[in-house]
C-alpha cells in the first residue's frame, strides 16, 4: 500500500472566514477536567459537547426556533490550529457559512484563554480551533425538509454560497476484515432521548484509537467525521482502522454497513 494520502480530507484547506456583515452567536464555557485527556488536551468528544451546546442555545435564541427546531449533523470538520488545554476558558462564535434550501454549513470558531495551576504550571499559547458542521433541517419524522422562509432569509445574510451541495470528504473504502478489527462497547449514557447515538459518543471511540497515535494530535491537525447511518441502542459496532502516512482512518461498522467514517490528519504548522 502506498504511504501517500489519497482522500480529500488529507489536504486540509482553511475553512472560510466569517463575512464582515455576518451575524454570529457567542457563548462561553469553562474547560473542565471531564473534557480533557491524560495530557490535559481538550478531547474531541469534549469539544463536540461544546458544539452541541452552542447549536442548541443558538437555535433557542433565534426567532425560528419553533418553525425549524429539528436538525441533524451529517458531517463535522474540526481544524485544531493551536490545541486547547486545561485549565482555561473557551469562547465559541457560531454563524452560517453556506446554505441551500434544506441544509447549512455552520461554522464555529473556538478560542481559548489558557491559565495555569499547580497541575499545569507552564504558560501555553492561547488555543484556536475552527470547525464546520453540515446540518440538515428535518421534520418531526426525521426527513429532510425545506427551511422556513424566515430561517433561510436570516441565515443567507451571513453566507455568500446559497446553493450548498453535499460532497464526501472521507472517500477511502473500508479495508477487508482483519484480526485487528475490534468491537466497540456502547453504553446507555451514549444515547439521547430519541435513541440516537450522541455525536460526542462517536468521538469517544476515536479518542480510544488516538491513544496509539499521540503524534497526530500533539500539534495542528484536522478531524473529519461523516455520519452515514444511525446507530441504535443494542447495536454491535465493529471498528476498522488503518494508519496511512500522517492520517488515521476509521470506519464504524454496524451489520456489515458503514455507519460513520473518521479521519485524523496532521496539519502543517501555522
Amino acid at each position: 500500500m502506498s504511504d501517500k494520502p489519497t482522500t480529500d480530507a488529507l489536504t486540509p484547506i482553511d475553512l472560510p472566514e466569517r463575512l464582515e456583515q455576518a451575524r454570529f452567536y457567542e457563548a462561553n464555557y469553562r474547560v473542565r477536567t471531564g473534557d480533557i485527556d491524560q495530557e490535559m488536551r481538550l478531547r474531541l468528544d469534549g469539544l463536540s459537547r461544546y458544539l452541541q451546546d452552542i447549536a442548541n442555545d443558538n437555535i433557542e435564541a433565534t426567532e425560528f426556533h419553533t418553525s425549524d427546531p429539528y436538525w441533524i449533523v451529517r458531517r463535522t470538520v474540526i481544524d485544531v490550529i493551536r490545541p486547547i488545554s486545561w485549565p482555561g476558558d473557551v469562547t465559541l462564535q457560531r454563524w452560517c457559512g453556506a446554505l441551500s434550501t434544506r441544509w447549512t454549513n455552520m461554522r464555529v470558531r473556538v478560542t481559548s484563554t489558557h491559565q495555569t495551576n499547580r497541575f499545569n504550571p507552564e504558560p501555553r499559547e492561547d488555543g484556536l480551533i475552527e470547525t464546520e458542521a453540515f446540518w440538515i433541517n428535518v421534520n418531526d419524522k426525521g426527513l429532510p425538509t425545506r427551511l422556513s422562509d424566515n430561517a433561510f432569509d436570516l441565515l443567507s445574510q451571513s453566507a455568500q454560497e446559497h446553493r450548498l451541495k453535499w460532497k464526501s470528504m472521507n472517500t477511502a473504502p473500508a479495508p477487508e476484515t482483519t484480526d485487528s478489527d475490534r468491537n466497540h462497547v456502547l453504553r446507555a449514557t451514549d444515547f439521547d432521548p430519541f435513541k440516537h447515538l450522541n455525536n460526542a459518543a462517536y468521538w469517544a471511540a476515536v479518542e480510544d484509537e488516538l491513544l496509539d497515535h499521540p503524534d497526530l494530535v500533539e500539534g495542528p491537525h484536522r478531524a473529519v467525521i461523516e455520519y452515514l447511518r444511525a446507530i441504535a441502542p443494542e447495536s454491535t459496532v465493529t471498528i476498522k482502522r488503518e494508519r496511512v502516512s500522517d492520517q488515521l482512518r476509521m470506519w464504524l461498522i454496524v451489520e456489515d454497513k458503514v455507519a460513520a467514517t473518521v479521519t485524523i490528519t496532521k496539519r502543517p504548522p501555522a
